[in-house]
């Protein structure tokens, strides 16, 4: 039951001090399951975030439904997950009654451009902490190039790059 408490509560930090959702949350993830409570490896916490490309979803209830399970089971995953909704859900429903009225207000535009910045940043520190887990030799580094050309040059679907990817990691793995 301790376990099961302690799940929901550091989602639900996750899911309220963590800005900008996706990508800016990883260094807040990774702090309170990688580092915080030791529930998945940096691996594995590379891992997940790789996987939660591949599934539907954004990354954070992917991450909370994943630890939530390897912790605590089916009720883990699921406390877990709803941990890390429970203040979006509740800050959703009161916003968007009062929205209308001050979404053409100076002061909530200029607060929320001003934190648009800091969402680029996050992104780039999480991408810092995971290519030192993801790099681990010259053909990782290969693979990165060839499917950033890809993505550069062509308009090629997500599902066809991480296909492709998938083929180069065969390829130069096996």
């Amino acid at each position: 039951m301790e376990i099961l408490i302690r799940l929901y509560l550091a989602f639900l930090k996750i899911g309220t001090f963590s800005f900008g959702g996706g990508y800016a949350m990883l260094p807040f993830m990774q702090k309170e399951i990688v580092e915080n409570n030791a529930w998945i490896s940096m691996s594995e916490f590379s891992d997940i975030i790789g996987i939660s490309q591949m599934t539907p979803g954004p990354v954070a209830i992917n991450s909370a439904t994943f630890v939530g399970y390897k912790v605590g089971g089916i009720i883990g995953s699921a406390i877990a997950t709803i941990g890390v909704v429970t203040t979006s859900f509740i800050l959703v429903s009161i916003i968007s009654k009062i929205l209308n009225k001050f979404k053409e207000s100076i002061v909530i535009r200029s607060m929320l451009a001003g934190m648009r910045p800091i969402l680029i940043a996050l992104i780039i520190y999480a991408f810092i902490d995971l290519a030192k887990e993801s790099y681990v030799d010259f053909k990782s580094i290969i693979i990165t190039i060839i499917i950033g050309i890809i993505l550069l040059s062509k308009k090629v679907h997500p599902i066809l790059v991480i296909v492709i990817a998938a083929i180069l990691g065969l390829i130069f793995y096996l």
